[in-house]
Parts: C-alpha cells; structure tokens; sequence
C-alpha cells in the first residue's frame, strides 16, 4: 500500500519539478544540443525529503538514456545549481536522481494495439512489461 503525501511534500515537488525544469531548460539553451527537448514529468520526494526522484521526458527518444545518464553523472552540477536558487526557500537539497518516463511512448503502444485489432487486456504479453522505478 502507497503511504499518502503530506502537503509539504507535494509543495517541494511541485516546487522541484519547476526549477528543475527551469535549470535543464536554461542549459539545452546555453549548450551547443540542437533539437533536444526535455521536460520533466514528475517529481517524487521522499518522505524524509532526502531523494528527489525526477522523471524526464526526452524527444528525440532515440537518444533519451544517453541524456538522462549524462544528467545523472552531473547531478552534483545540478544540486548546487539548484541549491543557489532555492536557499531561501529548502534548507537542505535532496538528492537528485534522474528517471527516464516512458508512460507516452507506453500509451502510443497501447492505442497502436488497439488499433491494430489486437486487445492487450487479453493478451498482456503484447506489451513490453514495464518495471516500476
């Protein structure tokens, strides 16, 4: 059973989720990637709000684990970052990791399925099993 949020906790997500945001937004911007597009999903902190868990969606998705490894490797860039925005607001940053959503592209398999004639309620083994993260 999933324990419920508390208010405080969906505050810093929502919180998160816009300056973190922000920050990838700015450094696709600054950087020299050409047609790269992130934005983030999702954003789950932990009760304790020591771990942030970010959830990205990527387009081009033929690159997408390359650029969510490659932000995860700099996530101590994106923390302090993070931490200069936001000091007046968290005391402490929790840690951030960096998930890669894939619940569009799951979806457009689904409807491609369904349109095909196929029903993946009958046939789960269609679908490419998804792992939660």
């Amino acid at each position: 059973m999933e324990k419920q949020e508390t208010p405080r906790q969906q505050k810093i997500n929502t919180v998160l989720q816009q300056e973190v945001a922000t920050l990838l937004q700015q450094a696709v911007r600054e950087g020299s990637v050409k047609n790269l597009l992130l934005s983030v999903t999702k954003v789950r902190v932990t009760s304790d709000l020591s771990i942030a868990k970010i959830y990205l969606s990527v387009f081009p998705v033929k690159d997408a684990n390359t650029y969510v490894k490659t932000l995860q490797e700099n996530n101590y860039q994106l923390r302090h970052d993070l931490a200069q925005r936001m000091k007046n607001q968290l005391r402490r940053i929790p840690e951030l990791h960096f998930y890669l959503d894939d619940s569009l592209d799951y979806i457009e398999q689904i409807d491609k399925e369904l349109n095909s004639g196929a029903n993946p309620l009958n046939h789960p083994e269609i679908l490419a099993s998804r792992q939660k993260k």
